[in-house]
């Protein structure tokens, strides 16, 4: 059912708009852990983030998907990694990848309600089971040294 939900999205919003624009970002805590959730509607373990919305700028867009997702406060502003063709996903995707290092950010409560199914602290070298490709590949080349990409996911 969940697979179903997803499709009818991605058509909606092939439909509806001629690029997306989404937000991700590494968070990371003193043990060098990253932030990694699991969503009620699609399969897998992702960075959190989202999609940008009309109207707002990516780094808005970042902060409140942070905060829904895992209840994060950024104190300063988060440094850019790079923005990523996602055409796997959407033509004409693209996402802006982000990264929050410990003491740049506060610990609230999340807001999200009903979306996130699952949220651990995760090794960034070996992430749970179940990890999103491009998740994958992203935490291959920032922490692990992999040639870094121009896309999200690999090309199939």
């Amino acid at each position: 059912m969940a697979h179903f939900r997803t499709r009818i999205f991605q058509s909606w919003f092939r439909l509806s708009r001629s690029m997306t624009l989404g937000v991700r970002a590494l968070v990371e805590n003193e043990a060098g852990q990253v932030f990694m959730i699991r969503h009620t509607y699609t399969p897998g373990w992702y960075l959190p983030g989202g999609g940008v919305e009309k109207g707002e700028t990516s780094l808005y867009s970042l902060e409140r998907e942070l905060e829904e997702e895992g209840g994060f406060v950024l104190t300063t502003s988060p440094e850019l990694v790079g923005i990523y063709s996602n055409h796997v996903v959407f033509p004409n995707d693209h996402v802006i990848l982000y990264r929050s290092r410990p003491g740049t950010w506060n610990q609230g409560k999340a807001t999200s309600r009903g979306e996130i199914a699952e949220a651990v602290w995760a090794d960034p070298l070996n992430p749970p089971d179940g990890t999103t490709p491009g998740t994958r590949t992203k935490l291959e080349e920032v922490f692990a040294g992999a040639a870094p990409s121009p896309y999200w996911a690999p090309k199939t």
